[in-house]
This record gives structure tokens, C-alpha cells and sequence, in this order.
């Protein structure tokens, strides 16, 4: 592991927590007290829309009518982001004159930013018009991120609570979420990348003549996008040559940030986070990854703010640093480390894949192997998707790191709210392990945790490795799931358990060697998107609901701490035991089966 990514770690984790407890009692005082004084500015414009929303602010709602909000609301934003994507051909600010997505691919591209997935089989700057862009996934940035907030806030009112009916306003959290929270933060971090040359502008796409002609290859494909195959089954290439190229433009600072703070992660353009335009420099690159973390970290203190004992969250956040580190330091070493499969090979055939210090295949030369292997952990750990480096092209350990965190749940700091409320759930689930080991009955937070809790917690813990392995199987089964593979074997089959893990995770990034934007994938990863979003999102407000109606029970010599080092010990163990073991032999027919056989000498092979 080399010095620059321990030096770029302990920078990164200093500022991050240096920054996450102002932010978490800034946002509990944002949406618990409509008198906090930072928030003077807005109360006009959120009794505004009170009113036009016809909101009765004070009023609170239980967990059926909380979750019947957010389905409801969640369900009007895919028909908007539908439409807007099918009529972007007649509608403004379209100067490069883009029609209508297909059906597939708009309902794909609903459902993906609607359920904080932004999974994209589409090329952003070929598809879709500078209007979309902003009305349609820019909007849903805003949104599908403060639902996650508001969700986690409803959750930490069921323990907070007791002998209570309700756990909140979904439309008051959602209205102060976006007004105070992210819209403030979001336009801070967006001046501060156009300072470091992100774009933002609506002028039309430009065209540059190259300073040499520059020969490539690429796959060939069909009409339908489908890879075309050779008499083998491998894929044809086509060679190109050009002297031209064009220069896509747009509003993109203002979708980076709330791409990166909303842990969306949908680019602007397709290159995503590793496009110059997206990200042009190294301090760009740290500010968007302090980005991903900074209220998925604060979350934790808001958290032990609201239970009224701030150890509570500092234990859950431990757990979480302790598990992105671990990750972090495997991902670094592994692609600091040269490709076994290529040590034999000589000098001049591995220089041109290899580069001194490691795999630097896929990576951007600006950002190296520590900003990249690091940047790839934060991406994944939280569900944001945003990439600056090609997973595809990772060693096999390396890409299992990104893979291996998306299938623990993404409650590794997480997606914004998401994240959180799925640690809560493990560490009940922790809470009630450890009750059966000492025969009580167990609580966290002096609730007791019942047999009601419990189905809801593996409800909740079940339902992506459901999806994953359901679809995953559906699609190495089907001729339309295999035909999107470029590459056979292990690889091929990472590639697929990676899209599936991904959208049922809601973190949208890819391993980008599969052909994903065809009806087939469009479908199969919308329906993994929608309810690995929603199946967890509704056991988690029962949940809230049942807590909220219990009383809270005072600490007796027989109740466990859940503030101190035991307790992380015994939630990171939760998580990983529980979170891990799911997917071991689906790992083992991937990653792990890759890194062996490249370990094996030639000969062996």
C-alpha cells in the first residue's frame, strides 16, 4: 500500500469528520425546529409551499399513511421523468436537436433516478436534451435523495419516541430536507467545481479539429445495440480513424453536485466522474468525494442527537469507518499490486497494460491508482455510482471490493438516509442476536425488539440478495441476458452480478463490459431497481411505526451497551457474517474463480 494512499485517506477521513457533527446538528435543527435561526431565510418560501401543496404542516401522519406518501409521491415522479424523456424532442434547450428515448430505456431511466439509482445504459450527452438533464434528472437528484433523508429521520422518531402514534410529516421532511439541506449545499459544492473548470453553461456542442488523427477500435454492434459475435462467439471489432471531435456542453456543475452529495451518481456525460468536464483535477476529485460521504457521515451525529445520547451514532459510525477502511485498503493494494497473469510476460508486451506501481488500465492518469482505488470504495460503500475510473478493468480483487460493499447493502456510510436506516436495521438485527446468546429479551435504545421487529428487519435484510441472485440467475439462463456479455466466462459473469447488484442496491455504477441498454436489461434492472428501493423502504417505516408506539424501557444490569467498542465489534461482525455470506458462492463463480485462474502459471491454465 503506497504512501499517497494513506496520506489521501487520513486527509480525506480528517476533513469528513471534522465537518459531519456541525452538519448532523445543523440538519436535525433543520427539520425538527420550525424556530432554528439558520433557517429564517426560508420559512416563507416553505409555508409557500405548504400552501400551494395544500399541506397541512402541522398535522402528522402514522407509518401506513408516511409510506403511502412516499410510494405516491415516488410514483408521480417516474411519470413525470417518463414523459419529460419521451417529449424532450419537442420541448427547449435541445441544441443538438435529441428525440425521444425509447420506451425501454425512458421507463429504465425513470425508475433508476426516481429510486436514487441513476443506473444509465445510455450515453448522457448523446441522448438526452440539456432541459431533461436539468427538469427531469437533476430534479430527481433533489428528490429521490431528500426522500431517502426523510425516511432514515421518520425511523430515528420511532426510537426517539414513545407511546406515539406518529412519526412525522413525510411532506414537511421533504420540503425542509430540500430547502435547507441539500439545495444550500448542493449550490456551495457547485460553485466550488466550477472553480476548478466543471462547465456550466447552455451553449451548443462543439466541434475541434484533433492535433494528430487517432486510430481506435470498438466493438461493433447492431441495430438493437447488441454486440455482434464471429463464428467463435467473441465479439467483432471495427477499426476508426479521426481528425475531428466533438465537444459535448451543458449544465453540469449543477448536476455534479447533487449527483455527488444526493449519492446519486448519474453523469452528465458518460465517462461520468472521469470526463475532464465532470472532474478536471485532483482537488475537484476530493471535493466530490467528500461530497458523497458528508451527510451520509452526519447522519450518525443527527442520529444521537435525536435518541438523545450522541454515543449512539459515534458507535454506528465507527462501525461504518472500520468497514471502509478494511475495504478501502484492499481495493489500493490490489491494484498497487501487478497483474499476476502478466508477470511472466516480457517487459514490452506488459508495458503496455502495466504502468510502474500497479494496474493502470482504465484509470485516468490525472487521478493514478490511490484516488482511483479510492474513489471506486466511496462510490460503492455509498450508493452513489459515480465513477472516475472503469471498474471493468480492475484486477478480479480489486473489482470485488466495489461489488462485495454494494452486496453488503450499501450501509457502509450508504446513500443519503439509505444508508443509515439500513445500519439501524443491522444493528437490531445485532441487538437480537445478541439477546439469544444471553437468553434476554433483546432492545436497543430501550425499545424492546419483538417478534414484529424482527419480520420487518428480514424483510428488510432479504430482499436485495433476493433480487440480486433472482435476476442474476435470469439472466446467465436467457439468451437475451447472455447476448449482452462482452466477455466470456468468470469475467462475463462478474460483469452481470455486478449490473444486478448494483441496481438492486440503488448505487447504479457498472462494470461497463456489459451491452445493458437493450428491453431485456432495461426491464430486468428496473424491476430490481424499483423494489430493492421500496420493499426495504416500507418493512423500515413499520418498523418506525411499531417503535414509535412502544415505551421506552430504563437500562438495568442486564442490558447490553450499544455505545461502546463491543457493540461495533458486534455490528460490523453483524454486517459482514449476514451481509457477506449471502453472496459467497456467487462470488466465488466470479471474482474470486478470476483472480485464481490469472494466479495460475500458463502452463496450469
Amino acid at each position: 500500500m503506497s504512501s499517497q494512499f494513506v496520506g489521501l485517506l487520513v486527509l480525506y477521513l480528517a476533513i469528513l469528520l471534522a465537518c459531519a457533527p456541525f452538519l448532523g446538528r445543523y440538519i436535525r435543527r433543520a427539520v425538527e425546529d420550525g424556530n432554528y435561526a439558520l433557517t429564517a431565510w426560508g420559512r416563507p418560501l416553505e409555508r409557500l409551499i405548504y400552501r400551494l401543496g395544500a399541506v397541512r404542516a402541522g398535522a402528522e401522519m402514522g407509518w401506513k399513511q408516511y409510506t403511502v406518501a412516499v410510494v405516491a409521491f415516488n410514483l408521480l415522479g417516474v411519470v413525470a421523468v417518463y414523459a419529460l424523456q419521451r417529449l424532450q424532442g419537442l420541448l427547449p434547450l435541445n441544441p443538438q436537436g435529441f428525440g425521444a428515448v425509447t420506451p425501454d430505456s425512458a421507463f429504465n431511466t425513470a425508475i433508476s433516478f426516481v429510486s436514487n439509482t441513476n443506473w444509465q445504459g445510455y450515453a448522457g450527452e448523446s441522448t438526452m436534451a440539456y432541459l431533461t438533464q436539468m427538469l427531469a434528472l437533476t430534479v430527481q437528484n433533489f428528490l429521490s435523495a431528500a426522500t431517502g433523508i426523510a425516511v432514515v429521520i421518520a425511523l430515528i422518531r420511532g426510537f426517539a419516541r414513545q407511546t406515539a402514534a406518529t412519526i412525522g410529516n413525510f411532506w414537511v421532511d421533504m420540503t425542509r430536507v430540500t430547502l435547507y439541506v441539500l439545495a444550500p449545499i448542493a449550490t456551495v459544492i457547485a460553485l466550488a467545481l466550477v472553480s476548478q473548470g466543471v462547465i456550466q453553461n447552455f451553449d451548443a456542442y462543439k466541434e475541434v479539429s484533433l492535433v494528430a488523427p487517432v486510430e481506435y477500435s470498438q466493438p461493433k454492434v447492431d441495430a438493437a445495440g447488441q454486440p455482434v459475435l464471429d463464428a467463435q462467439g467473441k465479439p467483432v471489432t471495427e477499426d476508426l480513424k479521426t481528425d475531428r471531435q466533438t465537444l459535448a456542453m451543458g449544465p453540469v456543475a449543477s448536476q455534479e453536485a447533487i449527483k455527488m452529495l444526493g449519492t446519486n451518481g448519474g453523469g452528465f456525460f458518460n465517462a461520468n466522474s472521469a470526463h475532464p468536464f465532470e472532474n478536471p483535477n485532483a482537488l475537484a476529485n476530493l471535493i466530490e468525494m467528500l461530497a458523497i460521504f458528508l451527510i451520509p457521515a452526519a447522519l450518525c451525529f443527527t442520529f444521537g442527537e435525536m435518541v438523545g445520547d450522541r454515543r449512539q451514532g459515534v458507535a454506528v459510525l465507527g462501525a461504518m469507518v472500520l468497514i471502509f477502511v478494511a475495504m478501502a485498503c484492499v481495493a489500493a493494494v490490489s491494484e498497487q499490486t501487478a497483474n499476476p497473469a502478466l508477470s511472466g510476460l516480457p517487459l514490452d508486451h506488459a508495458s503496455s497494460l502495466l504502468q510502474a506501481g500497479g494496474n493502470m488500465e482504465g484509470k485516468e492518469t490525472r487521478f493514478g491508482i490511490a484516488a482511483s482505488a479510492l474513489f471506486a470504495t466511496i462510490t460503492t460503500a455509498a450508493s452513489c455510482g459515480g465513477v472516475n475510473a472503469m471498474h471493468d478493468s480492475f484486477t478480479a480483487i480489486g473489482g470485488l471490493v466495489p461489488m462485495l460493499l454494494m452486496q453488503l447493502g450499501e450501509v457502509v456510510f450508504g446513500g443519503v438516509g439509505s444508508g443509515l436506516y439500513g445500519m439501524l436495521v443491522y444493528a437490531v438485527l445485532a441487538v437480537f442476536i445478541a439477546g439469544l446468546m444471553i437468553g434476554r429479551t433483546p432492545e436497543y435504545l430501550g425499545k424492546k425488539i419483538e417478534t414484529y421487529e424482527m419480520k420487518m428487519v428480514a424483510v428488510a435484510i432479504l430482499v436485495t440478495p433476493l433480487l440480486v441472485l433472482l435476476g442474476t440467475s435470469v439472466a446467465v439462463m436467457t439468451e437475451a441476458g447472455r447476448a449482452g456479455v462482452f466477455n466470456p466466462g468468470t469475467h462475463g459473469f462478474s460483469e452481470i452480478l455486478y449490473a444486478l447488484s448494483s441496481a438492486a442496491n440503488n448505487n447504479g455504477s457498472a462494470f461497463a463490459g456489459l451491452s445493458a441498454n437493450t428491453p431485456f436489461y432495461n426491464t430486468l434492472l428496473a424491476a430490481a431497481m424499483w423494489f430493492g428501493r421500496f420493499w426495504i423502504i416500507i418493512p423500515v417505516l413499520a418498523l418506525a411505526g411499531s417503535l414509535a408506539a412502544k415505551t421506552r424501557i430504563p437500562p438495568s444490569g442486564g442490558t447490553m451497551p450499544t455505545h461502546g467498542p463491543l457493540f461495533v465489534v458486534l455490528l460490523v461482525g453483524t454486517v459482514l457474517l449476514v451481509g457477506a455470506l449471502t453472496y459467497v458462492p456467487a462470488l466465488a463463480l466470479g471474482p474470486v474463480a478470476e483472480h485464481l485462474q490469472g494466479a495460475m502459471p500458463a502452463a496450469a491454465r
